[in-house]
């Protein structure tokens, strides 16, 4: 079993709005270890963007903790946080957005460079950022551009790059092929699957793209409404998921296959608010198997033998 590299014990996020408190985190518990690649789905606007930028304390949690290396990093000053950095790193969603549009390719690279000491002199920048331009399957060339030369494919590579620049343990990596065209979205997902093999890399995908987490990940968890409702091995959740969220989300992916009859998708209604939660299990307005229990008592994340874990009072 390999080592735990990242965990979090009742992590919450809640911000203040004139309707109420959204609770957008609400209670996670995750284990990472070493050398996983992680991936986390759900439906848009369940918590996945929080939940990492307040493990990563880009916001501060509201309560539970975060443990990095067995070290808890909720109680960090400025000048802890920005050790931190070096260690975990973060790709964004929005390649167009996360590029400052006045540096270019070898301003935007050798600045965490610069800041954590890893090269001082220009000739140390020069020759690792080529190096970083060629691992994501770019020229040297490409250091002399600014965002706005350069495809929303190559912009990725660049925020992937920079990520890598520093070495890092851990790599979250929010929606990172979301706005890239399919064959792109391959590219950069085999260039990433390389460098995590290459520098034993533990990776932290989030996203509503089901297909490309079944390809990047070795486990996956589902969260539903600020809360984790099922985690376990890839293999055991797409072959037989167990929470009726998990069962209804994976049923709503479409399959390349003209001869499949379409069943009826089970998850009915809308998403409740984050703001107000129903009592008990948050998925009981939508679960077709829901009981009297469900509306009155939260189900706990339960360990199975399996090495999954549940939060449905069916198990």
């Amino acid at each position: 079993m390999t080592d735990i590299l990242l965990e979090t014990q009742g992590l919450k996020k809640y911000f203040n709005s004139p309707a109420g408190e959204v609770k957008a985190v609400d209670g996670v518990d995750l284990i990472i270890r070493q050398g996983q690649s992680f991936g986390l789905v759900g439906e848009s606007g369940c918590g996945k963007s929080t939940l990492i930028r307040t493990i990563l304390r880009l916001l501060e949690p509201t309560e539970g903790k975060v443990f990095f290396k067995g070290r808890d990093i909720n109680s960090y000053r400025k000048n802890e946080l920005l050790k931190l950095r070096k260690e975990m790193a973060m790709v964004f969603q929005d390649p167009h957005l996360s590029l400052n549009p006045r540096m270019t390719v070898f301003d935007t690279i050798s600045r965490p460079l610069k800041i954590h000491g890893l090269a001082r002199k220009k000739q140390e920048l020069l020759v690792q950022i080529v190096e970083l331009l060629h691992t994501m399957g770019m020229q040297a060339e490409h250091m002399v551009r600014f965002p706005h030369e350069l495809s929303g494919g190559q912009k990725q590579r660049i925020g992937v790059a920079r990520a890598l620049a520093v070495e890092p343990d851990i790599i979250f990596l929010d929606e990172p092929t979301s706005a890239l065209d399919v064959s792109v979205q391959t590219k950069i997902l085999k260039l990433l699957e390389k460098a995590r093999q290459e520098r034993n890399l533990t990776f932290f995908f989030i996203s509503h793209d089901i297909n490309m987490i079944r390809v990047v990940a070795d486990v996956m968890g589902v969260m539903y409404l600020g809360k984790i409702v099922e985690i376990g091995p890839k293999e055991l959740l797409l072959s037989d998921p167990l929470h009726p969220y998990t069962q209804g989300l994976f049923q709503a992916v479409p399959e390349p296959d003209p001869d499949k009859i379409i069943q009826e998708v089970q998850l009915e209604g809308e998403v409740p608010s984050p703001i107000n939660p129903p009592p008990g299990c948050n998925f009981n307005p939508r679960c077709p198997f829901v009981w009297d229990l469900c509306k009155e008592v939260e189900p706990m994340l339960k360990e199975l033998e399996d090495e999954r874990r549940v939060a449905c009072h069916k198990y």
